[in-house]
């Protein structure tokens, strides 16, 4: 019997479910909910131990993944595609202006259901930082699997091969998986999902774990009419407008299909909503609409359905660590011993740290005499170094694997750090261009603004002047021209009929400091008519 533990981890819970399988009997050990705020290292650390999986082989959820779809012609062989799959792949980049070397990618075929002569290939990608900081959740344990969950989710369900289906599996994000029978066909993601909804709830409770269980606790209206308790539609203004958008997604998908589809499976942390399928259906009307239940649960009678659907996406997981699904989605470098043939995994196996065998290899001699106590010393002696000679091939083979893996792994690792060092050098250099652009904007603009502002302030010099001194001009005098020459010089030209006339409006314009630095000229006469020059600065 093997077993395997699901983990699906998104933002501050984490969902698990231990898996057992006998032949083709599955059984659920054990499975919950754990909510944890910081310290996911911590909390997987509790999960393994309440699991009693410090030896099972552990299955988790790949993130931040992206799909892309190529197609190619179905004679080819396998290893013309994969070349031509990474082709297509580093033209994306290109495009992009992505650096391919520092994606980890894996892909699967499927029929091309528009064109029988060609392939349709899945092709998914993650960024190897992002699938060591995954990985490292694990170490020190046995990991099976880092797996996209939009494929692995499929496991939960026996699809009929005529028949077309969508899941929505509405976690964190939504991912919206299209089976054409039995076979996964498309991926879609959409940022909408549980963690925008479990957000604004968290606003108004202070709890994301309260918030998630007044989530489980809501009901949606429906057609019939059912009056329902307070604490059952509190929230939803906070759900429905997620869902709706979701359904709205579900829709355009819909529409798109160039196939039937005839069901539409509702899983994730959502599903847990009451009355959430008969929503669905409301808007959805020419499919059935159901939520997604494992099939391989057939017992419900001391536990709760809907406690075994919380827990869907680790069931996913835990089964695709069991080897079932696709396959080629698993993104966990194998090592030396993934490698070795199945009889070899099967003869060397560790037990209380000595290497036994399962399988019995004997030699059998016959040489027609008995051997005397010479040749007996001789022949075990060469048996005693050929065993030896074995021992230590075997063991210098597994260490030479295990260097050169991690050699390799060390040089991934490395390239992939190189290539993000180049990629913030680049990202370093466009911001001081941009900051030294910015800083000569700023100049030009400030520089702007002061003569704009000198022009205001200037502008309306002569107007407030005239106001300030006509009420100190006397009754003889009078004033021909006055103008602001530059800056805050200021020219008035005055005339009268009498000196001593000129020279109080002089003298009043210095004493009321309406100028500086007041100066005027002799006065020229002309008629009776004398004319001066007052100049001075605005203060």
């Amino acid at each position: 019997m093997s077993s395997c533990l699901g983990i699906y981890v998104q933002n501050n819970i984490i969902k698990y479910a231990k898996v057992s399988k006998d032949h083709d009997v599955k059984k659920i050990d054990s499975f919950g909910v754990k909510f944890f705020d910081n310290n996911v290292d911590e909390a997987i650390k509790q999960v393994i131990e309440e699991t009693y999986s410090f030896k099972t082989p552990i299955s988790i959820n790949l993130e931040g993944e992206n799909y892309n779809y190529f197609d190619m012609f179905a004679l080819l062989n396998k290893k013309d595609i994969g070349k031509a799959v990474k082709t297509e792949f580093d033209l994306f980049c290109n495009e992009k202006g992505y650096n391919p070397n520092v994606f980890e990618t894996r892909y699967a075929l499927t029929p091309n259901v528009d064109d029988d002569q060609k392939m349709r290939v899945i092709h998914v990608s993650s960024n190897k930082i992002e699938l060591n900081r995954i990985t490292a959740l694990l170490s020190g344990y046995r990991i099976a699997g880092v797996i996209p969950i939009s494929t692995a989710i499929s496991n939960l369900q026996e699809f009929d091969g005529n028949r077309n289906s969508l899941i929505v599996n509405i976690e964190d994000n939504t991912t919206i998986t299209t089976m054409m029978g039995k076979t996964v066909y498309n991926i879609e993601t959409f940022p909408q999902g549980a963690k925008e909804i479990l957000e604004k709830i968290t606003i108004r409770e202070n709890s994301y774990s309260k918030s998630y269980e007044m989530c489980k606790n809501t009901t949606i209206y429906t057609s019939e009419g059912k009056e329902l308790a307070e604490e059952e539609i509190s929230h939803l203004e906070e759900i429905m407008p997620t869902l709706y958008s979701i359904v709205g997604q579900v829709q355009k998908s819909l529409n798109s299909q160039t196939q039937k589809i005839e069901k539409v499976y509702i899983t994730g942390t959502a599903a847990l909503i009451n009355n959430i399928d008969l929503y669905f259906q409301e808007y959805l009307d020419n499919v059935k609409c159901e939520i997604l239940r494992p099939y391989f649960i057939t017992n419900t009678k001391d536990i709760s359905i809907k406690d075994y659907i919380e827990v869907n996406s680790a069931l996913a997981l835990a089964t695709a660590g069991l080897g079932e699904g696709i396959k080629e989605m698993n993104f966990k470098n194998k090592s030396f011993q993934d490698s070795l043939p199945d009889f070899l995994k099967v003869e060397i196996t560790t037990k209380n740290g000595k290497t036994t065998g399962k399988k019995k290899v004997g030699v059998k001699f016959d040489l027609g005499q008995k051997l005397d106590t010479i040749e007996k010393n001789l022949l075990r002696g060469a048996s005693g170094l050929l065993i030896l000679f074995v021992i230590y091939a075997v063991f210098s083979g597994i260490l030479k694997g295990q260097y050169e893996a991690k050699e390799q792994e060390a040089n991934e690792r490395k390239n992939s750090i190189n290539a993000q060092i180049a990629l913030a050098k680049a990202d370093n250099t466009k911001i001081l261009q941009r900051t030294s652009e910015y800083t000569n904007l700023i100049k030009n603009l400030q520089s702007i603004n002061e003569k704009v502002n000198e022009r205001l302030r200037t502008r309306n010099a002569i107007p407030n002047l005239l106001e300030q001194i006509m009420f100190i001009v006397p009754e003889n005098v009078q004033i021909t021209s006055i103008q602001n020459t530059q800056d805050k010089h200021i020219e008035i030209y005055a005339q009268s009929d009498k000196y001593e006339q000129l020279g109080y409006l002089k003298a009043k314009i210095k004493s009321e400091n309406y100028l500086t630095n007041v100066i005027s000229t002799a006065g020229q006469k002309e008629s009776n008519i004398v004319t001066v020059k007052i100049e001075g600065d605005l203060p």
